[in-house]
């Protein structure tokens, strides 16, 4: 029996709808694109989306499609839920503010559940190492727990506010020590003098050495917010000396003669 042309064709087109509606609802995805990946042109939205790689770092075996579209919507070449064996993605991923970086991610999948995960690039896989770990802790700074006591004779000259070579290094020694306290404390440092000579003058001399370690360490990094000066002349001697011959007098003096660096808690 001869089959009318007409039903032949009718047929052939009625095989043909069916077999396109089949491929919409299971999800016919073309990957005509570079490296089997679908062409990017084709994606939707236009351009794919931009995700946190915090997101995709929980992507992993056996996750369902479901759990994938909760993350990421749904896949951008078209594809179905039901039946479809891959998953097709364009990502934007953000590199520190610069230009996105564009990757493609193919999702397999063996009934609803992902199998492997494969990206266009080893630059877009590389962006999903583990994060940077934080940071350590700043070390506690170290507090004055008992005043630095220099000696005026090691910094200055004989009846000099100026400091001395040997001096200014001295006090550059003490600099990571009285920048790390002040942080916590306010730092003060005193000058001293011993009891030879005039009070007044005594005085002064002991306030401008006083002022010449405090312009070293600020110099050095301390802020000058944190450290003051003081001179108390010759009001708090700590040598006891009776010697009547003067140079042996000045040399038992010599621990009057002296700088303290010390600090005060903040409240």
């Amino acid at each position: 029996m001869r089959q009318d042309p007409k039903q032949g064709k009718l047929s052939r087109l009625g095989g043909a709808c069916l077999l396109l509606a089949a491929c919409v609802l299971a999800g016919c995805a073309s990957t005509s694109g570079t490296g089997g990946f679908p062409e990017q042109g084709r994606a939707t939205p236009r351009g794919g989306t931009f995700v946190d790689v915090d997101d995709l770092r929980q992507l992993g075996p056996g996750m369902n499609k479901g759990q994938l579209q909760a993350l990421f919507g749904p896949p951008h070449f078209g594809e179905g839920m039901w039946g479809v064996r891959r998953w097709d993605y364009l990502f934007n991923l953000r590199r520190n503010g610069g230009e996105p970086l564009v990757c493609q991610l193919a999702v397999d999948f063996d009934r609803d559940r992902a199998t492997a995960y494969t990206w266009s690039s080893q630059a877009c896989s590389d962006l999903l190492g583990p994060s940077a770990p934080p940071a350590p802790p700043a070390p506690a700074p170290v507090p004055l727990a008992e005043p630095i006591r220099l000696s005026a004779d090691a910094l200055f000259a004989f009846d000099s506010a100026d400091l001395s070579a040997s001096g200014t290094s001295a006090v550059d020694g003490l600099l990571a020590q009285v920048r790390s306290a002040s942080d916590v404390q306010d730092i003060l440092v005193v000058g001293h003098a011993d009891r030879i000579g005039d009070a007044d003058y005594n005085m002064a001399l002991s306030l401008r050495r006083a002022q010449a370690v405090v312009s070293r360490l600020v110099a050095g990094g301390v802020p000058h917010t944190a450290i003051g000066a003081e001179g108390r002349g010759q009001r708090e001697p700590v040598a006891n000396c009776d010697q009547r011959d003067r140079r042996a007098l000045i040399e038992c003096l010599a621990p009057d003669r002296r700088v303290e660096i010390s600090g005060t808690a903040r409240r």
